[in-house]
């Protein structure tokens, strides 16, 4: 697991820039950090769609012991019904068997990805069916370290922030554009601080 090179001098730009932020980042400890494994990320992300994280993590763990170890192959083989004894949706089955056919046969190239932007990174994998905006987001956010990647569709940083910044649920448009302007080019930072604000186990992809 390595941490972002750039770890320390966010906490340093962004403690100067928000008073909250500031607090959290003394209260908490650690770092952003990454397996290196795409795949896993991927998968995880996926698994993760529109449930809570003890949900989430839930069925992420029947996974594990049901694949053994999460690689396409492994993720191949197995089939609708296991997958569904995990707790996995119809549609997220689909999803799984997609991205394990697309690392097998190398259609997708993350190192191809790693060149581009964030927008076109975000784009590149949003071809994919079942990867939408926000999982190409924690992917980028968690296996490319991108710095700078602000997931508004998160409901965990919304709720980290009208809890932190003592705003109404869900934060306006406008206050978010705001956010992104004052912590640029650090937002992933300070999402991760909001995140570990309002849930004591770092989030991970």
């Amino acid at each position: 697991m390595t941490k972002p090179k750039y770890w320390s001098q966010a906490k340093v730009f962004l403690s100067k820039k928000d008073k909250v932020l500031k607090q959290l980042i003394l209260k908490y400890k650690g770092s952003l950090k990454t397996r290196k494994d795409p795949f896993f990320s991927l998968c995880k992300s996926i698994v993760g769609q529109q449930i809570s994280v003890q949900a989430a993590n839930s069925v992420w763990k029947k996974l594990e012991n049901k694949a053994k170890r999460i690689a396409p192959k492994n993720i191949s083989k197995l089939n609708n019904r296991q997958l569904a004894s995990c707790g996995l949706s119809r549609q997220k089955i689909l999803y799984l068997k997609i991205l394990a056919k697309k690392f097998i046969t190398k259609e997708l190239d993350i190192k191809k990805m790693k060149k581009m932007s964030d927008k076109d990174a975000i784009k590149y994998l949003t071809q994919v069916k079942g990867i939408g905006v926000w999982t190409a987001e924690m992917f980028l956010f968690f296996n490319l370290m991108r710095s700078d990647i602000f997931p508004v569709q998160d409901i965990g940083l919304l709720r980290g922030i009208s809890v932190n910044y003592k705003t109404k649920y869900p934060p306006s448009e406008l206050q978010l554009k705001r956010f992104k302007n004052k912590w640029s080019p650090f937002c992933t930072v300070a999402t991760w601080y909001l995140w570990r604000s309002i849930d004591p186990e770092p989030v991970s992809y």
